[in-house]
């Protein structure tokens, strides 16, 4: 190993992704799939030649706030609140659904009812990575589709971050109910915020020095990460402030550049999250659960899609639409493992539990981007005729 262990760790991750893709492109396979192996062939219960993924984890959550960021940056607000309304009853059923599936199968598997409850909270949540990631963004039709998974996942990302601040309160003796509820007022002031700020502020600025790309890239770049670090220090997530960053410049004429610049940056960074996922499985753990693990991804793998695809159908949506989503939303979310693990951290369950979590939540990650790909529109596709950016 070279002296410096970011450079070298960088190295590994992207010249290896590049060994694989061809490997995999060539196999006709799914890139993040291979992402992913590349992670559990190096990380530390693999070879060990990246011996920490919690640094890499930290690096790849940049490339989740600018996916958020992009994703809002192609949905004006006033579209968005009406699809939030649509599917809020969709996000609320299905919630409820998975929760009671966690816990029976919690405690089918001879877990405590704490560690069952847990379980169920990681399952309501789908990956914003894969749903959004895979999704083409200049197709018309897709268009739509993009937007009802952005305002469930977002609904989704609201629960989560709620389920968080609990686990935070239980570990420090106290019961956040007044954080959780203030994330109720929150995110509405945060909205309000970003569209006079953008109203005052961005919107002269951009069409002052509209034509110096340069400081429009960077304006973009601050506006994203201020917004994402505002977000945090009133308890939401910074994937839900760059969110509302993009949202705000959506209406602006200057959107579609801004996109577009920041498309190779989001790339970056998601390489390095999709290998960061592989690094931190525990081979050694996963001996123990793979059974329940494997049989917790399957159920999740078929009922998901089958859950969101009956109640979109209810809300209006097209059949063939309504498919597709659930496809997309059809696998457990970063979400899960995070829950997972500051759950271990509090002592709330036990270290076959986490794993059971990391575990399914990482197999649901491979099957269903790697079905996402062979059969739906996507910017990764192997085949020519699906593959759309």
């Amino acid at each position: 190993m070279t002296e410096d262990p970011v450079f070298f760790t960088i190295f590994l991750i992207f010249t290896g992704a590049a060994v694989l893709a061809t490997i995999a492109l060539y196999a006709r396979q799914a890139l993040l799939v291979s992402y992913i192996l590349l992670g559990i062939c190096l990380g530390p219960w693999g070879a060990g030649l990246v011996p920490d993924p919690d640094i890499v984890k930290a690096i790849a959550h940049v490339g989740i706030i600018f996916l958020l960021f992009l994703i809002g940056l192609d949905l004006p607000a006033q579209k968005f609140f009406h699809l939030l309304r649509k599917t809020t009853i969709v996000t609320g059923l299905s919630s409820i659904l998975f929760l009671a599936i966690g816990v029976t199968l919690g405690y089918m598997f001879g877990f405590t009812m704490t560690e069952s409850l847990v379980i169920g909270f990681t399952l309501i949540f789908s990956s914003t990575i894969i749903g959004l990631k895979l999704l083409p963004t200049t197709v018309l039709h897709h268009r739509h589709t993009g937007e009802v998974m952005i305002s469930i996942l977002l609904l989704q990302d609201v629960i989560a971050i709620a389920v968080l601040l609990f686990l935070e309160g239980m570990s420090r003796g106290e019961m956040p109910l007044l954080e959780m509820s203030s994330l109720v007022l929150t995110l509405p002031l945060m909205f309000v915020f970003a569209y006079l700020v953008e109203r005052y502020v961005l919107g002269i600025l951009i069409r002052h020095f509209d034509k110096i790309q340069e400081y429009i890239f960077l304006l973009a770049i601050g506006w994203c990460l201020g917004m994402a670090e505002l977000a945090a220090v009133f308890g939401l997530s910074h994937e839900i402030g760059a969110f509302i960053a993009g949202v705000s410049l959506a209406t602006g004429p200057i959107s579609k550049f801004i996109a577009e610049r920041l498309k190779p940056l989001r790339d970056f960074f998601l390489v390095i999250f999709f290998f960061s996922v592989g690094a931190s499985l525990n081979l050694v753990v996963l001996q123990k659960v793979i059974l329940p693990a494997l049989l917790l991804a399957l159920i999740m793998l078929v009922l998901k899609p089958v859950v969101f695809k009956w109640l979109l159908k209810k809300s209006g949506e097209s059949p063939k639409r309504s498919m597709e989503v659930g496809f997309r939303l059809g696998q457990m979310s970063e979400f899960s493992l995070l829950i997972a693990v500051l759950a271990l951290d509090i002592g709330m369950i036990g270290a076959e539990v986490s794993y059971l979590i990391q575990a399914s939540t990482v197999m649901t990650f491979m099957v269903s981007s790697y079905w996402i790909v062979l059969r739906f529109p996507t910017p990764v596709a192997v085949s020519d005729r699906l593959r759309k950016d």
